[in-house]
């Protein structure tokens, strides 16, 4: 009896002791897609230890025989199918450098093989593809978040502090301004301009490309209320280079008390993510990844943000503390799934106002 104990006590006394080992141990990491420009944020982060690549899916055969991450990860992890990279590497989640349209095709595959996912911005080209991913990842219990440069600035993460704070007051106006010099200008690869600039394959031009953040952020500020309705203009500033996708959009999200009005452009002279958010009783412009101008009491002040934590900090660092259930994604966070399929919802609109000219009603 007393052996039956003891084997009983040691049992119960490991169980902790599994959990730790393999929340200690390197996220299982597949990578579908090498072709978007993006690809050079796993390229960076390969050896820190967090994660380690199971296996690699490129169903174009020049582009797997020559990427960023031959030499870093062994030939033979380099897949054709996308299917049977899953099947035979088995990896606990994968992160997504396809096509924008094809986002759907790899939550196919993965929802129901219990694989979780993250996709480069924004989640999906329209809102029917973005509602059937919805509707797998629910359906199979997976984590489906969206990545995007700005959700680890901490100048973001300290204006919503403030403005949860109420230090300039309830917002009045939300303007955010994304974009560069455009996709050629500022030498992407081919491989990722081919699709980029392809209105099936991307959704639109800058106004799926840069017009995704600024409807990610205003979800996010707003608690994720939904908008009453979205008008935007799409230019063809440069239509020699860019025929097919508007390179210019100006889309205006009305709220029952606000407008939060997003520029997104392959026209800026310079690279910016940047916002101005108005409340009551003063202004906080956000100018880059660290650094504040904060108007409060008839006064303007510069401010830098202080440091992010981990995993909060980091795309990949956040993915494995999300999958090993070390932290939970609140409903409107900004990779969240809820607030990705507004953010879908917004970009839809704001490509059928695009194309008729009026006023869409959500």
């Amino acid at each position: 009896m007393r052996k039956i104990k003891a084997l009983l006590l040691s049992i119960v006394c490991a169980i902790p002791l599994l959990s730790f080992a393999q929340a200690d141990q390197p996220l299982r990491l597949g990578v579908a897609g090498l072709s978007h420009g993006h690809l050079g944020e796993v390229i960076r982060r390969v050896n820190r230890g967090d994660f380690v690549i199971t296996g690699v899916s490129e169903g174009n055969d020049s582009l797997r025989a020559k990427n960023g991450l031959k030499g870093k990860v062994p030939d033979d992890l380099f897949y054709a199918d996308l299917e049977e990279m899953l099947d035979k590497t088995k990896p606990e989640a994968v992160i997504v450098y396809e096509p924008i349209a094809r986002h759907l095709r790899v939550v196919e595959a993965c929802a129901p093989r219990g694989i979780h996912v993250m996709v480069e911005k924004p989640l999906a080209t329209t809102e029917a593809d973005a509602r059937r991913m919805a509707e797998l990842a629910r359906k199979h219990r997976i984590h489906l978040l969206t990545n995007y440069e700005t959700t680890w600035y901490a100048s973001l993460q300290e204006t919503y502090r403030m403005v949860s704070q109420s230090e300039i007051g309830g917002i009045t106006r939300i303007n955010v301004y994304d974009g560069h010099r455009g996709p050629f200008e500022i030498g992407c690869g081919k491989e990722f301009t081919d699709w980029l600039t392809d209105p099936e394959l991307n959704g639109g031009g800058a106004v799926i490309d840069f017009g995704c953040y600024g409807a990610n952020l205003a979800t996010w500020f707003l608690h994720g209320e939904k908008p009453l309705s979205v008008y935007a203009v799409l230019n063809k500033q440069k239509p020699r280079l860019y025929p097919k996708v508007d390179d210019d959009a100006t889309i205006i999200v009305q709220y029952p008390n606000l407008t939060v009005q997003i520029m997104a452009s392959w026209n800026w002279p310079i690279n910016r993510k940047d916002m101005h958010i108005y409340g009551e009783k003063g202004y906080i412009y956000q100018d880059n990844a660290t650094d504040l101008r904060v108007y409060v009491q008839n006064k303007e002040s510069a401010r830098k943000s202080p440091a992010l934590k981990a995993p909060y900090d980091d795309p990949f660092f956040y993915l494995k503390a999300v999958v090993r259930n070390e932290i939970e994604v609140g409903p409107t966070d900004l990779s969240s799934l809820e607030n990705n399929l507004t953010v879908v919802s917004i970009l839809d609109a704001a490509v059928r106002s695009g194309k008729s000219g009026s006023v869409v009603k959500l």
